[in-house]
């Protein structure tokens, strides 16, 4: 689990993306949005689901940078708000301390 977070902790993306999808992350729902962003079937667990959605959204951010004509801003912030929510929920699964 550590490897997933340390991917997390160094992802580095401009502060109005990251800030409109913290403002969404309140009104993620699990089930729709892993749906629409990693298809149907049976919810993966929070660091599955986290490892795609980081996969998804790496790509997301090539298409960025590179100003791609098929890059979608809405997905892009659609997906950071799947990516923060699960990580959020995953932290919440670990042991402290």
């Amino acid at each position: 689990m550590h490897d997933i977070f340390s991917i997390l902790d160094g992802l580095k993306r401009p502060r109005l993306l990251v800030r409109a999808a913290r403002a969404g992350c309140d009104a993620y729902r699990r089930e729709a949005h892993l749906y629409r962003h990693l298809g149907p079937g049976k919810l993966p667990k929070h660091g599955a689901a986290v490892l795609r959605l980081i996969d998804k959204e790496s790509a997301l951010n090539v298409a960025r940078t590179q100003k791609a004509t098929g890059y979608s801003l809405v997905a892009h912030v659609d997906v950071l708000i799947a990516l923060m929510a699960e990580a959020r929920l995953l932290r919440m699964t670990q042991p402290q301390g």
